[in-house]
């Protein structure tokens, strides 16, 4: 159940109350896409960073280790060892991400195994039995991510058979988590509003949706490729067509500044691999920008990645000492980078929080919203 605390214009102060505990938003969800976080992050370390909900990716977990594995080892919280919120995806982004190995139909879409090529049929059932043998807190309804930009006609199609799948999960939901053998009985449904960058679709497409009273709605589809200006042009379009009383999410997104923008247009949830995928190749997150260690620069330089940062690296290494990791191949360079980054994403979200409780997220947005996407050279 979503709680709406408060409103400064359309940015949302808020609460998310689940059978796995409870989510202040906004917020930004860990993305540990196989169970874990690329960089060598345990459920522990998500704990002492300030995660407050892991997102796990539906498809990557049914090819390998299998779902029927998760759930005879007593779902995704026993398995990973993290307690929170988890929220599964539904597959569907594989429908765009791997294009050359799958075909549409109306029954669902039918792929092959990026692993080993077998072939592997997953529709709105298929993808809601899985996410239910997973057991996660939140199940993404199962959609068709359309590519940016599309022909008017493809696009428009696609949201209506995303809206007649969206449908069929929802009735295959109800009779998952009233069987007596479900993990997570409670388990919620978000369904994903599509349309590309058409105002008009999507604005349709989400009154479609939002008639089917879900436990959340999530804008998909955008931050594919398209620039910036037409993700939050179709933000502020959609928004005022979201019911209030429940969480919104913006799949896949993004930057600091992306993060900023669409907090001031209404988003409560966010994920996105960057922070980690960035971390990996030595670029960092700072109060004062993105810094990149590999410069030369740092050879020498005994000050921590961020001074102002109080996560575990920053009290006790150095920018020497992480540059020096990566230069060596050390695993450990990739294990303490990403924790920065995510830490300082949880943080930075924190501070959200703490500036529309206390009325001054317009001042907090005019000073970070181009600085924390800014490169330091």
């Amino acid at each position: 159940m979503y709680r709406l605390k408060k409103t400064i214009g359309t940015a949302r102060l808020g609460e998310f109350e689940t059978v796995h505990g409870t989510v202040q938003t906004p917020a930004f969800m860990n993305v540990a896409t196989c169970g874990a976080i690329k960089g060598g992050l345990s459920a522990y370390d998500l704990q002492t960073i300030g995660c407050q909900v892991m997102l796990c990716n539906t498809y990557h977990l049914h090819v390998r280790p299998g779902d029927d594995v998760v759930y005879d080892m007593g779902g995704l919280h026993r398995f990973t060892g993290w307690n929170g919120p988890i929220l599964t995806d539904s597959g569907g982004f594989q429908v765009f991400s791997l294009a050359s190995l799958r075909k549409i139909k109306e029954e669902g879409v039918y792929f092959q195994s990026h692993i080993d090529g077998h072939h592997i049929f997953m529709g709105p059932e298929e993808s809601m039995q899985i996410q239910s043998r997973l057991g996660s807190t939140i199940a993404m309804a199962f959609d068709e991510c359309v590519e940016n930009p599309s022909p008017y006609e493809y696009a428009e199609k696609s949201c209506e058979r995303t809206t007649r799948w969206l449908i069929r999960c929802k009735e295959e939901m109800a009779r998952l988590n009233a069987l007596p053998e479900t993990i997570n009985p409670h388990q919620l449904l978000f369904g994903i509003n599509q349309g590309c960058t058409y105002d008009d679709l999507r604005i349709r497409h989400m009154q479609e949706i939002a008639a089917l009273d879900l436990d959340g709605y999530a804008i998909g589809g955008l931050a594919v490729g398209e620039p910036k200006e037409d993700m939050y042009r179709i933000i502020s379009a959609v928004e005022p067509y979201m019911p209030k009383d429940k969480i919104r999410y913006l799949m896949g997104v993004g930057t600091p500044g992306n993060i900023l923008e669409s907090v001031k247009r209404g988003v409560d949830l966010f994920d996105c691999v960057m922070p980690s995928r960035n971390a990996r190749h030595g670029h960092l997150f700072t109060w004062n920008g993105i810094i990149n260690l590999n410069n030369a620069r740092y050879e020498r330089d005994d000050t921590p990645i961020d001074e102002t940062c109080d996560c575990p690296v920053c009290r006790a290494h150095s920018k020497a000492y992480i540059r020096h990791l990566f230069k060596a191949k050390e695993v450990l360079a990739l294990r303490l980078a990403v924790m920065h980054n995510l830490h300082f994403y949880n943080t930075l979200m924190e501070r959200i929080r703490d500036a529309l409780a206390n009325d001054s997220f317009s001042d907090f947005y005019r000073k970070y919203v181009d600085l924390l996407d800014t490169r330091i050279k």
